[in-house]
């Protein structure tokens, strides 16, 4: 189950990515393109959903959290993968079905594969921080 999750992380990631750069489109729309275009099996998208569900209901807070454990950040200045990757793990610590160190440990491998070293380090501190202020930590 842990191998699907953590692919299914991946195709949450691609599905906020792509709407993350196409602006104005609805989330769960450019999710269920982006899934049906990659042919995305049910147990994937299933635990997909539940995450980019979250980023859909409580995107503005999630946004709020984020902003303020970056203090020298502004989320308009992170490069997309950044955003997109702390906005899941965000939706994870919500969700709270995940361990929190799970969570981190997953964030900073896609930060390092579809960012670069440097991402996954700043992932990591933003997202402990962000565990530690919701009291997850």
């Amino acid at each position: 189950m842990a191998r699907i999750e953590s692919r299914a992380r991946g195709r949450a990631l691609q599905a906020l990515y792509a709407w993350d750069v196409r602006g104005q489109e609805g989330l769960e729309r450019v999710a269920t393109t982006v899934w049906d275009d990659l042919a995305i099996g049910p147990e994937e998208r299933k635990f997909a959903s539940q995450i980019v569900g979250v980023v859909m209901r409580q995107g503005a807070d999630i946004d709020a959290a984020l902003t303020e454990v970056t203090a020298n950040w502004r989320l308009e200045r992170l490069g997309a993968i950044e955003r997109c990757v702390l906005r899941l793990a965000a939706a994870e610590l919500i969700r709270g079905e995940t361990p929190p160190k799970v969570v981190i440990q997953e964030a900073v491998r896609l930060a390092e594969r579809y960012g670069s070293a440097q991402s996954a380090r700043f992932v990591n501190g933003v997202v402990d921080a962000l565990a530690r202020r919701m009291g997850r930590l």
